[in-house]
């Protein structure tokens, strides 16, 4: 017989009661309780002051039921009894809450008190047996309504030890255990996740395709805890999500507005539908940091004279666009006032989509209130049809791959059963089933209280960070000298309006106003000028840190850190980061961070300084660094690396051709989908990068960082010494001279050192540069000739 691995959940319950070790009545009461829990099998954690049961809630997720002493500590107005009941309720609606009280103690118990507990014990007068009872019954009760609708229904299924005759062909886990390897593979990753992976033939759970059963259940569920009016759980990531939407809302031919700092899936959706893009440039500050769209770029005005003038449209094209989609928040962390945004989109499309991948948090904190697509009561909604699409991989809880589709029914919006057949054209008939259960716990995370209590500890993490680094760096500053710093704002205002310095000021203010975050004009520590009040906000927990050698007027210092030396450095530490620029680091401060974490980071960044201060050998700093490229690094030190790699940035002005490729807008000679048609029928070539001027590319150029499309498929390359082709020379004469840091670009081969990007072989030279060609057909009849 094979050995049992499944594990079963163990109860626990939280016993607060100062008088557990004394010799009292009360004492021997509290412990005779604690004895009759443990022979119920339930583990008890227990605590004697109020501040050692604070610390049991806030650390430990896995307690099911609480028994709290009234006169806690002999505090005869119960202050302390009562913060903590109030502290549980902050973060758990649901969980069992016990009173511990004497029968006179009756009259001094607070209705506001009695509203938040579920039942009381008299201590001396219950019987051990019978509190145990009623602990029991409402733990079980407890577990009944935290699991979600999937969730349950799933763990429910798994323990009914049914004989399968469907696929997956492991059936459990069992054929993993007839091999060797196959069963390390089951040792590692258990029998619950093994027994949960399912068919979709097991009709008890329902069907992500036709939504119904369980799985229909836990859409609905989400919906209402995400705000939208109808929601679909998505296993193969935003991507995906992104596709589903642009295949639904648009048709070949049809114009769609798309945000320039899009991701690579909206391209995908333009190639799979043939819809015909007219893109809207965002801001850019000095640090290269990806800014919102400019409200007056929004206007029906603006958007109707960068439809006239796009080549790409002509004139038996229906002018006006079927659907928009906007990155809120950025990258980076700037997040839009959608509210504002819906407003302006809605005089020229009925259909919005904000793609929210990093950013599916924002509902449940206030701190966000009207930045994110689904703000608001959805029964208040009117307008443009919204949607929104979540990575709750990126910064909730769920399972990689995980992602959330929900819509806002509105104008020309599109039918559920029309909906669906583009849902179905994307998504698998074999979903993974931990990943929908994934999506399913996430959502009841997030749900009531706990929603609030898990973003504000995030946002409270992310400010601690922020204020330290900033106190950090001023007692540097005051000395002459440097060490890296945060992007925010240096000063805010208080609750009174006074001006203070970021680092002195509340914690609590910082993480519960908005107002320290928001973007008001012609503030130089943003960088995006004259931009209007209040329409863009920093989200506090994307943190970017600024390494030292961007002007403050733009341009480079004569001194600066690159920040990709950095982050080998902290790679070196164990240490791993979002995202590299030339000057800034990004960390993500999601649900998952503890005070920990960044002080290790912090630690770390006081490394770097004292090792780049005493110019530390690489063979220390960096030994894995100089074992892969000796010829190249032994020997230098690493302010010595650094100082060369900084000149190198000055010289070949990588990151201002950086600001100016993201800025401007290439001539588009065709749409992505006809480029992808000529890429399907191998008229391509591969071009180096010396010979690149004024090519129509077949596949975007997306440089890592920022992940934005610079060029798209079909779009003209520009001239060699044009800002898009000269950012990608800067880049690869970086990867030339500094191996081991090179860059990730998605769209160029790089061969020994010289970029190749994939070409149309149809479209000449001498026919881009005299403009686009729209006639897909007669390309398409030209490539077959000159094949």
């Amino acid at each position: 017989m094979i050995q049992r691995s499944i594990k079963r959940l163990k109860l626990r319950a939280l016993v607060l009661d100062d008088e557990l070790t004394s010799p009292t009545a009360e004492g021997r009461a509290a412990r005779e309780l604690v004895r009759e829990l443990q022979a119920r099998d339930i583990e008890i954690v227990e605590a004697i002051s109020a501040q050692d049961g604070t610390s049991a809630v806030v650390s430990d997720a896995a307690i099911h039921a609480i028994l709290v002493d009234w006169t806690l500590d002999r505090d005869h107005d119960h202050a302390k009894s009562r913060s903590f009941i109030q502290l549980v309720r902050s973060r758990n609606d649901k969980i069992p809450i016990f009173l511990l009280a004497e029968r006179g103690d009756a009259s001094s118990i607070p209705i506001d008190v009695m509203a938040m507990v579920n039942e009381f014990v008299w201590t001396l007068e219950d019987t051990a047996a019978f509190v145990g009872g009623r602990v029991v019954a409402a733990i079980r009760r407890y577990l009944e309504i935290l699991l979600p609708p999937l969730a349950g229904a799933l763990m429910k299924f798994t323990q009914e030890y049914e004989y399968s005759w469907h696929t997956p062909g492991h059936t459990g886990g069992t054929a993993f255990l007839k091999s060797p390897i196959g069963r390390i593979f089951f040792d590692y990753f258990g029998e619950n996740l093994l027994r949960s992976d399912l068919s979709i033939s097991v009709g008890t759970l329902g069907s992500l395709l036709d939504h119904n059963g369980p799985i229909g259940e836990h859409e609905r569920y989400a919906a209402r805890v995400f705000g939208a009016h109808r929601t679909y759980c998505v296993t193969n990531g935003t991507s995906t999500s992104n596709r589903i939407i642009f295949t639904a809302a648009v048709g070949r031919d049809q114009i769609a507005v798309c945000d320039r700092n899009c991701h690579k899936s909206i391209e995908h959706g333009l190639v799979l539908t043939g819809g015909v893009p007219t893109y809207l440039v965002p801001l850019r500050n000095r640090y290269g940091i990806i800014g919102p769209i400019p409200p007056d770029r929004l206007s029906d005005g603006a958007i109707e004279e960068a439809i006239a003038t796009n080549p790409l449209v002509t004139d038996d094209m229906d002018q006006r666009p079927v659907y928009a989609v906007i990155t809120n928040s950025t990258y980076d962390g700037l997040c839009y006032d959608a509210s504002r945004v819906e407003d302006l989109l809605d005089q020229s499309v009925d259909r919005i989509h904000f793609d929210e991948a990093w950013y599916a948090y924002a509902r449940f904190n206030p701190l966000y209130k009207k930045r994110h697509a689904m703000h608001g009561d959805p029964k208040d909604h009117s307008g443009p049809t919204v949607f929104a699409t979540h990575s709750t991989h990126k910064l909730l809880a769920a399972l990689s791959q995980a992602s959330f589709l929900h819509i806002r029914d509105g104008r020309n919006t599109i039918p559920h059963t029309r909906f669906n057949e583009a849902f179905m054209m994307h998504s698998s008939t074999s979903p993974l089933y931990p990943i929908i259960v994934s999506n399913d716990v996430t959502a009841a995370m997030m749900d009531g209280p706990a929603g609030v209590a898990l973003t504000e500890e995030s946002i409270q993490e992310a400010v601690a960070f922020r204020q330290t680094m900033g106190h950090v760096h001023r007692q540097f500053a005051d000395n002459h000298d440097w060490f890296f710093n945060t992007w925010n704002a240096d000063t805010v205002k208080d609750e009174l309006g006074n001006t203070i310095r970021f680092d002195e000021a509340s914690p609590e203010f910082l993480a519960r106003n908005p107002e320290p975050w928001i973007l008001h004009p012609n503030e130089h520590w943003h960088g995006f000028g004259d931009i209007e009040d209040g329409y863009c906000m920093l989200d506090p927990i994307k943190v970017s840190i600024i390494t030292p050698g961007v002007a403050d007027d733009g341009g480079l210092e004569d001194w600066g850190i690159p920040a990709t030396l950095v982050t080998a450095f902290l790679h070196h530490r164990g240490v791993e980061v979002e995202k590299t620029t030339d000057f800034t680091i990004l960390l993500l401060f999601s649900i998952g961070i503890t005070k920990g974490k960044w002080g290790t980071l912090l630690n770390a960044l006081l490394d770097f300084k004292r090792a780049y201060d005493a110019n530390a050998s690489l063979a220390d700093a960096l030994p894995q660094l100089i074992a892969a490229y000796p010829d190249v690094y032994e020997g230098l030190g690493l302010r010595e690396l650094g100082n060369g790699m900084f000149a190198h940035l000055r010289d070949s002005r990588q990151t201002f051709w950086l600001a100016e490729a993201f800025s401007s807008l290439p001539r588009p000679v065709l749409t992505p989908y006809a480029a992808y048609q000529q890429l399907v029928r191998g008229q391509i070539e591969h071009v180096a990068l010396d010979d690149l001027s004024n090519r129509v590319l077949a596949t975007s150029v997306v440089p890592y960082p920022p992940g934005i499309p610079m060029l798209m498929p079909g779009e003209n390359t520009g001239a060699l010494n044009g800002p898009h082709l000269s950012y990608l020379q800067a880049l690869a004469a970086w990867d030339r001279r500094f191996p081991g840091f090179g860059h990730d670009t998605h769209g160029v081969e790089n061969r020994d050192g010289t970029y190749y990007v994939q070409c149309l072989t149809s479209i000449s030279g001498e026919a881009s540069r005299r403009g686009a060609v729209r006639d897909e057909a007669a390309v398409f009849a030209t490539s077959s000739r000159t094949s």
